[in-house]
């Protein structure tokens, strides 16, 4: 059986020039930083994520016999050079921000430093889930704000691009703060907890709703949460408030009632308000359906009295905003910096760290992107890039996915209201330190007369 490994998970253009680089000598330490250009509509902040899998990867980064006997039979590659590559382990050096840190366009979230050719073939992978994960846990941190500590579920696995992405949009979500996922093996495999009780299809089998919400009830008494919507939702929630006291009856007690289609706002209103008068205050009404920040916080706003909100395929494939500029860059290269010019898309270069500076208060007020080594800003300034990986081993243990979430929360507590706004956010201060800006200059000097004469 043919097994190929994820070290092949790469852009061609990587290996032809990995052989270059080979062939030509060019095999010095280098040092690669990833980063987001701008940011899409909308978006003033991003949430980092992806740097598990990073990790995982680089630590087992190997080409297989597959792999290589593959590369062979493309006829572009020197026998030697593949020879040389089934032998490349990752040996290098990652300084990262943890995953869950609130960080804002062109600030490098992530530095690589190994030989050349290592730090470049990576380079898709890593942009790869950098990017997809960064993209999703930013959505989910807005959609998480707009609830305003209403629970929020991720019911989005059966509209993702894949079945990896179903299992990293539960992983996000639940870092950025949603409470479940209806993926089960996203629980088994992050600890997440699920939720989940009956589709429509499961109403349809029975001859009547009523009929269909019994046998519920009686297969699981404790977990019942019933969908009103398939036929009638106000007389769906009539038969739910009967079997409600059915369940009462027997020592039990009903759950909630679920809406997944119609006027949300309205139905939940009045779903509420039968359920009320009924005595069942303490069943919840939980929403679903095409839902995401704008309409759940449109709900909110008008006081719609839903207590939790299940999102599905807008939430898991970032539906307004489905991809980041992101770039990863090489900022060094045998002890020297280098940039790229190009109109638009000039890079920084050099070695970086980023510190966050407080205000007076708690809240943060800018960062600053500057040269590592460099001294802090300010005196309560915080270096956000870490060591995370070292000789191609990690030198910190995988956090707990309980532990991002904190953090996250308690980044996203002290950034101002005013960044975190759904839409015409400002943008966050980001500054260049004297000494970066002293460099890029340099460099640019450097290069405008070495290449293009002037």
């Amino acid at each position: 059986m043919t097994s190929y490994s994820d070290a092949l998970l790469t852009d061609l253009y990587e290996l032809t020039m990995a052989q270059a680089y080979w062939r030509s000598g060019v095999m010095g330490q280098a040092t690669f930083s990833l980063f987001f250009r701008g940011y899409p509509k909308d978006r003033s902040y991003y949430v980092f994520a992806g740097l598990e899998d990073i990790l995982d990867y680089l630590e087992r980064f190997q080409f297989s016999d597959d792999d290589i006997e593959y590369l062979r039979s493309l006829g572009r590659f020197d026998e030697e050079f593949l020879q040389y590559l089934a032998d490349v382990r990752f040996t290098g050096d990652v300084r990262a921000m943890r995953e869950g840190t609130v960080c804002f366009a062109d600030e490098p979230v992530l530095e690589v430093r190994a030989p050349i050719i290592e730090a470049q073939v990576i380079e898709t992978y890593l942009l790869n889930q950098a990017t997809f994960q960064t993209t999703i846990a930013t959505k989910a941190s807005r959609v998480v704000s707009a609830a305003h500590g209403r629970s929020v579920a991720d019911f989005g696995a059966r509209r993702t691009h894949g079945a990896d992405a179903a299992l990293k949009v539960a992983r996000c979500g639940y870092i950025a703060g949603y409470n479940a996922t209806s993926n089960v093996k996203a629980g088994a495999m992050y600890g997440i907890p699920v939720v989940g009780t009956m589709a429509h299809s499961f109403i349809m089998a029975f001859d009547t709703e009523i009929e269909a919400f019994r046998a519920f009830t009686h297969a699981f008494p404790d977990y019942a949460t019933l969908l009103v919507d398939t036929y009638d939702t106000l007389h769906g929630v009539k038969n739910a408030i009967e079997v409600g006291k059915e369940l009462e009856q027997e020592g039990h007690v009903l759950r909630g009632v679920r809406i997944d289609s119609g006027d949300l706002a309205l139905l939940g209103r009045e779903s509420r308000r039968l359920l009320d008068e009924a005595g069942f205050r303490d069943v919840g009404v939980f929403a679903s359906g095409g839902l995401d920040e704008y309409e759940v916080e449109r709900l909110v706003r008008e006081e719609t009295p839903i207590e939790g909100y299940g999102v599905g395929t807008k939430a898991a494939v970032s539906a307004d905003a489905p991809y980041l500029d992101s770039a990863y860059k090489l900022v060094e290269y045998a002890s020297r910096p280098v940039l790229k010019l190009s109109s638009k898309k000039q890079s920084l270069a050099g070695c970086k760290q980023v510190f966050r500076v407080p205000g007076p208060g708690s809240l943060y007020e800018k960062d600053v992107i500057a040269l590592l080594g460099e001294d802090a800003p300010a005196k309560r300034a915080a270096p956000l890039l870490e060591d995370v990986m070292s000789e191609g081993a990690r030198t910190v243990d995988p956090p707990p996915l309980d532990q991002l979430r904190e953090q996250l929360a308690g980044e996203l507590e002290r950034l101002p209201s005013r960044y975190k706004a759904l839409r015409g956010a400002p943008r966050y201060p980001v500054e260049i330190s004297p000494h970066l800006k002293k460099l890029q200059q340099e460099v640019v000097r450097e290069l405008r007369d070495k290449e293009l004469g002037e």
